[in-house]
């Protein structure tokens, strides 16, 4: 209804892993799942998902070393792993990652799992979709549908209040925090079932200047037993999160509290020499988390499984309703797979599953793989920047030739905002990748924002602003 990722999808941790701390919860299948789709989407989007190391420093009072060396031994062996090495027991004495950390703290771990830019994973998901014939309509509300002489009919809004109604042989909600309150808006013919809830969590972020040196992360255990992630972000700064707080309220005004904020710096300053203050934070960003499973309790001990719910009328014959609970940016494909498989039934001459081998726009690198691909880039185009051709390749893998058009120069790229944003740029993410706001470019395509000042950041909602002035 709004814009793609513009919720809960961009307001993650930013990883693709199995969820180590789900093992505490004997979520077994959950991990084992999240393992193997690691090596997918590796594959499959290697211009998004990185491996990325994890130090783990080791405080004998919150969990026991034994605890996590058999948590670890268990995450390396649930599912193969190819393409990422073993964990290992570390001396942070004798290791670069020990250094930002305090001195008493001399014992950790290491392992691997994966980085993703969720935001761009969303839209990759959509050109994809796009290219094999779907309609992606963003900034487009449902609000209602029934069952009519036997298939949906569908009303939708669009942003400027234009009204359409589309027919349709099976409908599937998949509108995450929303998705109860889109049930109240769907006419079926069966009652909803009282055990299919959700639980509204949020989750918040803050970014602070970079915290550490290297190419790795840091997972922190705290007092309440849950674990902090600090991570390299956008080269200069440091991401950490996350929160879990028990949601009520519309999920589109989720924002970071006070609270959280000094959470945050606390459990990070525990563990760092240098502490982290909310006087520090530079950008924060908070999203809520539809989680399967009753009030009550631990939000952090309830399930990040997802449930199907399959409704074809009493009699079984009606045109499908799909509603989809709960779930994880890791395991979207497959949540997606097990969806067509509940579907299957109603489309006779529906294929096979196939996303498991296909890539995503801009995923099919060569032999080299991301670093191959940046360095024939740079080796093709000698007279634009390096760092520009860089981030385009981590933005838009092999798609990168087709934001740069033939361009030779700088000046061929039209006008620069800055951070390696340029008109070439912004234009195409207009034209191919459905951005209508400077926040849909700046925070969602890019994570330009961070590093432009507001004066710049105008700019490239002036700049918006005549070019859809030129399309009307």
């Amino acid at each position: 209804m709004n814009d793609l990722a513009s919720a809960t999808s961009s307001a993650s941790s930013k990883l693709i892993h199995g969820g180590l701390r789900y093992l505490e919860y004997y979520q077994f299948r959950l991990v084992r799942e999240g393992l193997a789709e690691r090596e997918v989407l590796l594959r499959n989007a290697p211009h998004l998902v990185r491996p990325l190391r994890f130090v783990l420093p080791h405080v004998n009072t919150i969990r026991p070393a034994w605890l996590v060396r058999l948590g670890l031994f268990l995450y390396d062996h649930l599912g193969p792993h190819p393409s990422l090495p073993d964990s290992t027991a570390l001396d942070l004495r004798q290791e670069a990652a020990g250094r930002p950390v305090r001195g008493d703290i001399r014992k950790g771990f290491a392992y691997y799992d994966c980085w993703v830019d969720d935001a761009r994973l969303v839209v990759l998901n959509a050109m994809s979709a796009a290219q094999l014939g779907a309609r992606i309509m963003t900034g487009t509300r449902l609000t209602a549908a029934q069952r009519v002489n036997g298939e949906w009919q569908a009303h939708l809004v669009d942003r400027r209040g234009r009204e359409e109604v589309l027919r349709a042989r099976a409908l599937v909600n998949a509108a995450g925090p929303w998705v109860e309150t889109l049930l109240a808006k769907i006419e079926t013919a069966a009652s909803p079932r009282q055990d299919l809830r959700t639980i509204l969590v949020k989750g918040s972020h803050i970014v602070v200047p970079r915290l550490h040196d290297g190419d790795f992360a840091y997972i922190l255990q705290h007092t309440d037993r849950r674990v902090i992630f600090v991570i390299p972000y956008e080269g200069a700064y440091s991401l950490i999160g996350t929160t879990d707080i028990p949601f009520f309220g519309d999920p589109s005004s989720a924002s970071i509290s006070a609270a959280e904020t000094s959470y945050l710096c606390e459990a990070v300053s525990a563990y760092f020499t240098r502490p982290v203050t909310p006087a520090d934070v530079c950008w924060s960003f908070a999203g809520v988390r539809p989680l399967f499973g009753a009030d009550g309790g631990d939000p952090a001990a309830v399930t990040r499984d997802y449930v199907l719910d399959l409704d074809a009328g009493d009699g079984g014959g009606a045109p499908p309703l799909l509603s989809v609970f709960g779930g994880k940016i890791t395991t979207y494909r497959r949540l997606a797979e097990s969806a067509m498989t509940r579907l299957e039934p109603f489309f006779p001459d529906l294929g096979g599953n196939w996303t498991i081998s296909n890539p995503l726009p801009g995923g099919d690198l060569a032999t080299g793989g991301l670093d191959g691909f940046i360095s024939s880039l740079i080796g093709r185009y000698p007279d634009l920047p390096a760092d520009l051709l860089s981030d385009l390749a981590r933005r838009h893998g092999s798609l990168a030739e087709e934001v740069l058009d033939g361009a030779e120069t700088v000046q061929d790229l039209g006008r620069h905002f800055g951070a390696g944003l340029t008109e070439r740029e912004i234009n195409y993410l207009i034209a191919r990748e459905w951005a209508t706001t400077a926040d849909d470019i700046l925070w969602r395509r890019t994570k330009c924002g961070l590093h432009l000042d507001e004066g710049q950041r105008r700019s490239v909602a002036s700049h918006l602003a005549e070019q859809q002035g030129k399309v009307k």
